[in-house]
């Protein structure tokens, strides 16, 4: 071998250790140019034969101009967006999406910090980045991946026309539609368990002070539509899409002196927690309390055909690949907005009577 004992071997080792030129050898690893497959084994076999792995993919990096990595902000933690049903497919359609690009995901919380490293938002080596909307830092990062100059897909969020591609979904008529499902059955009383409306992330029951802060447009719009049918809707903000989330945040209305007949929640997470605490204080769902969800996704360990909104999360992921493709061929993507479907299941139900 040439070079030092303990060094790195190169592909100009290669080279010459078959016998070809560094050209040809780099071809051969490639496939990409007209090399016989006599050469392309040689080239392997001299390979093999030094410890050679291949081309630095840093080296490549820097020749195509980009890092073949596509950057995904979350809005909680990394193991808290793992069990989160939504996420997943979001995750598993941004995959296919993107999968022309033979690109990688790299997932950053909106606390900055990459899964397990010390990558953040301000220097994430990415080509382009997808921000879901749900994120209360969502505005901030926003800025700073512009700022940066690099392409930015915004599943839901405010996103400035032109400059970001934006994937949304109906979220306001989505819950005016589940609010008059509600209606419908008689309920007057009616509440909101809903996801963080900013970055404080303060739980308990919405105050004008914490509206008046709110960032997260996701939680926005559903209780616009909320309140669009039930305009004096007490809300308990939750910490987060969490079943736990949901639980503490429905036993602040189910203890209160006239608690509701009804409980919108903003995720099925949270609705699954709703039923969980209307469970443990002697509550039947839905005899004495009716639940609504949002995201039409199976929560484990729920026993109930939830009522909720069901939204195509896999598709929204796809579309945001795609425009993620668009925007790197020096394309600008049109907007897509999807729309949410009301699935009626065993969840609500006439208020009782007196």
């Amino acid at each position: 071998m040439t070079g030092a004992p303990h060094a790195r071997p190169t592909l100009a080792d290669v080279a010459a250790h078959a016998g070809v030129s560094a050209s040809t050898a780099s071809i051969a690893f490639s496939g990409s140019g007209p090399v016989s497959d006599a050469t392309k084994e040689k080239v392997r076999a001299a390979a093999e034969e030094l410890g050679y792995a291949g081309p630095d993919p840093r080296a490549r990096s820097l020749r195509r101009g980009r890092s073949g990595i596509v950057g995904v902000v979350l809005e909680e933690r990394v193991r808290a967006a793992f069990l989160d049903p939504v996420k997943i497919q979001m995750l598993d359609g941004l995959s296919e999406g993107i999968a022309p690009l033979g690109a990688g995901l790299l997932l950053l919380t909106d606390a900055g910090s990459g899964a397990g490293t010390a990558v953040s938002v301000d220097d994430a080596p990415v080509d382009a980045v997808v921000l879901i909307g749900c994120s209360p830092r969502f505005d901030e990062a926003l800025d700073t991946f512009r700022r940066r100059g690099i392409p930015v897909v915004a599943i839901e969020g405010f996103a400035p026309a032109g400059v970001v591609a934006h994937i949304g979904i109906d979220n306001r008529d989505a819950s005016r539609r589940g609010a008059e499902h509600l209606r419908e059955l008689g309920h007057e009383h009616v509440a909101v368990v809903s996801l963080p409306f900013e970055s404080t992330r303060a739980r308990g029951i919405l105050t004008p002070e914490i509206e008046a802060r709110a960032s997260v447009d996701t939680s926005i719009e559903r209780l616009a539509g909320a309140r669009d049918v039930f305009p004096d809707v007490v809300v308990s903000v939750a910490g987060g899409s969490l079943i736990e989330e949901g639980q503490d945040a429905a036993r602040l209305l189910l203890t209160a002196e006239n608690p509701p007949t009804a409980i919108i929640a903003q995720s099925d997470l949270l609705a699954a927690g709703v039923i969980r605490a209307a469970e443990e204080l002697g509550i039947a769902v839905p005899g004495d309390l009716s639940v609504l969800g949002f995201d039409g996704i199976r929560v484990d360990g729920l026993p109930y055909d939830l009522t909720t909104l069901v939204q195509p999360s896999v598709a929204k992921g796809r579309a945001a690949g795609e425009a993620v493709v668009a925007m790197l061929a020096g394309e600008q993507p049109a907007s897509v907005s999807f729309t949410s479907t009301l699935h009626v299941g065993a969840t609500t139900a006439p208020p009782r009577t007196s």
